[in-house]
């Protein structure tokens, strides 16, 4: 090997080892982000794989809401999301960031009613509180996520409690309704902790999934998954009395 090949291998080794230790210390600053995806996404996955980069749904949003993934963000380089903390999406009529994606990655029908655009169909997220750290829960009247909330007493009402503490005042505790949260996260950016006590996560994060084990009869063909059911699993019934008698099986 001639010097001048000993050199240019030297050179290529130390230039990976640095590339190297600034991906290292790029992945290593970056604390876990979660990331919330426009309107209309997909499920990530398929979100992922449709998305062409293209940014015409960030030139689309005229609150600037909508940024674009960097290295280091913990996202696909280059794919659309939103921080509420930042900019929430004020969840315009026209939805316009949808109808620009080109290639289905925001789909449209599932922010429709009625085959047209409806802003409350949105489920980009669903807002979560931290108890412990929300100041209303602390006896503070604080009611700033639930004002700023353009669903205002279905995805966050105020649920009146006594507080014992003081015997004289009352609890107005925030509670966010999963089935009318859209996610746009106006309750986060408005709260007034240093780090919101409510945000909003995706809701595949946030809610839990009941299965086929339950179903809730008293609603309108809510029993329908029983047509199929098993009925030769005798109970029994004597042991069901004495449990409730008992309070022991």
């Amino acid at each position: 090997m001639t010097r001048r090949e000993l050199l240019k291998s030297g050179f290529k080794v130390i230039s990976i080892a640095l590339a190297g230790g600034f991906v290292w210390k790029m992945a290593s600053k970056n604390d876990y982000k979660v990331f919330l995806r426009p309107p209309g996404a997909l499920d990530e996955a398929k979100f992922s794989s449709k998305c062409i980069k293209c940014a015409l749904c960030v030139k689309a949003c005229p609150y600037d809401t909508l940024k674009l993934a960097k290295f280091g963000d913990n996202m696909t380089v280059g794919t659309p999301y939103f921080t509420p903390r930042e900019i929430p999406c004020y969840m315009c009529e026209d939805i316009p960031c949808v109808p620009a994606c080109p290639t289905g990655a925001l789909d449209s029908s599932l922010v429709s009613k009625d085959d047209k655009l409806d802003a409350n169909s949105i489920r980009v997220g669903v807002a979560v509180v931290d108890m412990q750290n929300c100041v209303a829960y602390w006896g503070i009247q604080c009611d700033a996520c639930y004002r700023a909330c353009p669903l205002l007493d279905k995805a966050i009402y105020l649920e009146y409690k006594r507080n014992d503490r003081t015997a004289k005042h009352a609890f107005l505790l925030p509670v966010v309704d999963a089935a009318f949260c859209t996610g746009c996260g106006k309750c986060e950016h408005a709260c007034i902790t240093k780090k919101a006590a409510i945000f909003v996560l995706p809701r595949e994060v946030a809610l839990g999934e009941v299965g086929d084990n339950y179903v809730k009869g008293w609603e309108k063909d809510g029993d329908s998954k029983l047509q199929n059911a098993d009925t030769s699993v005798k109970l029994q019934e004597k042991k069901a009395i004495n449990y409730l008698n008992s309070e022991e099986f």
